[in-house]
C-alpha cells in the first residue's frame, strides 16, 4: 500500500512541477505505466492523485470530472492486447495516450456543462474553445507516451524484485 501512496504523490508532484506549461504533464504515461503493471490496483495511485488534486486545490466544479476522466485512460490501457511486440507497443501506448490527451476536453465536458448549466451549444463551444490546449496535451502525450513501455519494464522487474 505505500508504494501505491507514493506513486499517487509522485503524480502530483509531477503535475506541480510541470503546471507551469499548458496541458503538458506525465500523468498519461504513470496511468497508462501503473495499469501495465499493476491492473486494477493502478487505481490506488490514480484515485491517491485525484484526492490530492481536491485537497490542495478544491473539491469545486472543475475536480468532479477527474473522479472518471483519468479512469477512461485506465480503462482503455486495461483493454490492450498485454502481449505485443516491442515495436507495436511502443507505437500503441503512444498513440492512445496521445489520443487521451487530444480528447480530454471532450471527455470532461459533459459532467462540466452539466454541473454549470451550459446548454447543448455552450458545451460545444466551450469544447471548441479548449481544442488548441487539447491538441498540445495531445502531442505532449504522444511524446511521453513513448516512454510507457519502458517505465512499465523498470516497474515491473522493481516490484518483481521484492
Amino acid at each position: 500500500m505505500t508504494v501505491f501512496a507514493v506513486l499517487g504523490a509522485l503524480m502530483f508532484a509531477s503535475k506541480l512541477a510541470m503546471q507551469a506549461l499548458p496541458n503538458i504533464h506525465l500523468l498519461g504515461l504513470f496511468i497508462m505505466a501503473f495499469t501495465l503493471v499493476f491492473r486494477c490496483k493502478a487505481l490506488i495511485p490514480l484515485y491517491i492523485y485525484v484526492t490530492l488534486e481536491g485537497i490542495f486545490f478544491g473539491f469545486t466544479v472543475w475536480w468532479v470530472p477527474y473522479l472518471y476522466v483519468w479512469a477512461i485512460l485506465w480503462g482503455v490501457t486495461m483493454l490492450l492486447p498485454r502481449r505485443m511486440p516491442r515495436r507495436v507497443a511502443v507505437v500503441v501506448y503512444a498513440v492512445v495516450c496521445g489520443l487521451f490527451g487530444l480528447s480530454f476536453g471532450t471527455l470532461y465536458a459533459p459532467v462540466f456543462a452539466l454541473l454549470m448549466h451550459f446548454s447543448w451549444q455552450g458545451m460545444t463551444a466551450w469544447i471548441a474553445a479548449g481544442l488548441p490546449f487539447d491538441a498540445i496535451h495531445g502531442a505532449a502525450n504522444v511524446g511521453f507516451g513513448l516512454f510507457v513501455l519502458p517505465l512499465s519494464e523498470l516497474l515491473r522487474k522493481l516490484w518483481n524484485k521484492n
